[in-house]
């Protein structure tokens, strides 16, 4: 419908009215679709009725996003809180936006669920553009099917950006509600929840709310999407052209044929031999046939049974049986049984004389060439009279002394400990500045904006401090050039534990120096400096850690 908005700039022109109103704590939010007359384009503009200081904490939030340039979320292109007289122009709170023509999310899931390709496409673009505002500390909201919109060009883009208010958590829950509607469907052709069954899982963890079973952020929930698709078996979706790849000529040859596999060292399967008429064959030649068992002993004409008779068997590569010559048989052959008794007699003899072998050359070596080494030590020994040791010497293979009580513990390496992030460096190679002895050098976090406690992208971060060893501490000494940020100081025995299995030994508030002592001495190995809370500085808030101090226990 035509619009008869005021308070606007004369540089938009509002067409038609979009959405229903949103509802915010301090008023309503109108979107209409307009003419941007400068630049001859269509774009998004939202109106928040009243304007002035009620829609500041709204227009803070747009201008936060306009920093943001992925394709994934609608770019913000002007913003205004307005002066509140609704009849002069620019009196209106507005925030104008990028306008994404295409098929909205609710639109296209009337017909029914999408394919499990586009669903994971579509939803991790749609999360990586969601976890690009996280990043800088804002929580989008609005995550609607009939705000996602699938460009023409394959991408995805969601409108209203951002929402009047939001909370990380909901944007997770509303992503894992927006990737069940893609698996069921919302018009005559949903379907219940089914589809692979990672995408199920990760479904039900966007939306849970049980502790320790959802997901810690968007950017994993990214991640999880992207995974499968890359690694992961997935529908062919060409079931027509399978037969015409290398693909299906391999899996033809493979029907056509069964392979043998070789053991090392064997020797390759006869092939089977074509029988060969024996009018054909001369009086000197054999008949060819299948290796049979031996006829029973007895026949003159075939003495060692390789070749079948008339009686034989042709059943294959069977095992012989077992023929226990008997002296008083007719085919019994003395001469064969006495070959055969050598030939086991070489076999086991020869690994016997090989070990008797070697039992009298390690013997003479241990008679003789020792006992030559021990007379010359003998005699090295009674024609030099003893030296005395060396101090040094006696105390080169012990261990060095433990740090008295009260003092720093040497540390042998540390690192950046970061289990609720997305990926990105927390200046990890700033962390030996922490631990150098030079308070004027230290490691930073990263800095984040909107909330002291990390943009409520994750709980806190911290440094990991390997001693080398375990061994009874009493406290930590912590210096900042940054006084005010919170800590807790944790012990654990293994620098990839989870934070649970760090237990916390100290916690305070940083000054410019800071001793943290435990209640009681804690042995262990590794020493884990965790920042709950950060400092406020010129580009949002971060903490720093200019020299960390291990305190030895007594």
């Amino acid at each position: 419908m035509a619009s008869t908005t005021t308070g606007l700039p004369d540089r938009y022109r509002p067409l038609d009215q979009i959405g229903p109103d949103e509802a915010t704590p301090t008023g309503v939010i109108q979107s209409w679709r307009a003419k941007d007359r400068v630049l001859n384009r269509d774009v998004a503009i939202r109106v928040h009725v009243p304007a002035g200081p009620a829609a500041h904490a709204w227009i803070t939030r747009a201008l936060t996003a306009g920093g943001l340039a992925t394709p994934a979320l609608a770019m913000v292109y002007d913003a205004s809180e307005g002066s509140g007289d609704p009849q002069a122009p620019g009196g209106a709170a507005y925030v104008v936006n990028e306008w994404i023509d295409g098929e909205t999310l609710a639109d296209r899931l009337r017909s029914g669920p999408m394919p499990e390709r586009e669903v994971r496409l579509v939803l991790r673009r749609l999360a990586e553009g969601v976890a690009e505002a996280h990043r800088v500390g804002l929580a989008v909201g609005g995550l609607t099917l009939e705000n996602v919109v699938l460009r023409p060009n394959g991408l995805v883009g969601l409108r209203a950006v951002p929402a009047a208010a939001g909370t990380v958590e909901g944007d997770i829950s509303a992503l894992g509600e927006l990737l069940e509607a893609c698996l069921t469907g919302t018009g005559p052709g949903a379907r219940p929840v089914s589809g692979p069954a990672d995408l199920v899982a990760l479904a039900r963890r966007a939306r849970s709310t049980a502790p320790g079973q959802g997901l810690s952020s968007v950017a994993a929930m990214a991640a999880l999407l992207g995974e499968r698709g890359r690694s992961g078996t997935t529908q062919n979706l060409h079931p027509n052209r399978s037969d015409d790849t290398d693909g299906g000529r391999r899996r033809r040859r493979r029907e056509g044929s069964t392979p043998v596999r070789l053991q090392p060292g064997a020797l390759p399967p006869v092939p089977p031999v074509r029988p060969v008429p024996t009018t054909a064959l001369g009086g000197d030649t054999i008949a060819a046939g299948p290796v049979s068992r031996p006829p029973a002993p007895g026949t003159d004409d075939e003495p060692f049974g390789v070749l079948g008779g008339a009686g034989a068997r042709d059943d294959g590569y069977d095992a012989y049986e077992a023929y226990d010559g008997d002296p008083a048989d007719p085919g019994y052959d003395a001469d064969d049984e006495d070959a055969a008794r050598k030939h086991r007699l070489v076999v086991v003899g020869l690994p016997l004389l090989a070990l008797l072998v070697v039992i009298a050359l390690a013997w003479w070596f241990g008679s003789s060439v020792l006992s030559v080494a021990d007379s010359v030590d003998e005699e090295i020994g009674g024609s030099t009279p003893p030296a005395t040791s060396a101090p040094a010497a006696d105390d080169a293979g012990e261990e060095e002394p433990a740090p008295e009580p009260g003092a720093a513990v040497a540390v042998s390496g540390a690192q950046v400990f970061d289990p609720f992030g997305d990926g990105e460096p927390e200046n990890d190679d700033e962390v030996p500045l922490s631990f150098d002895g030079d308070p004027a050098t230290a490691w930073s976090t990263l800095n984040y904006r909107g909330s002291p406690a990390f943009g409520n992208l994750k709980p806190g971060v911290g440094v990991v401090y390997d001693l080398g060893e375990a061994q009874p501490l009493s406290g930590v000494t912590v210096q900042t050039p940054v006084p005010g940020a919170t800590v807790e100081v944790r012990t654990g025995e293994s620098p990839d534990a989870a934070l649970d299995d760090f237990p916390v030994a100290a916690a305070g508030t940083l000054e410019e120096s800071t001793d943290l002592a435990f209640d009681e001495p804690v042995t262990a190995r590794y020493v884990l400096v965790w920042l709950t809370g950060l400092v406020e500085s010129p580009d949002g808030f971060s903490a720093q850690l200019a020299e960390v101090e291990i305190r030895a226990a007594g």
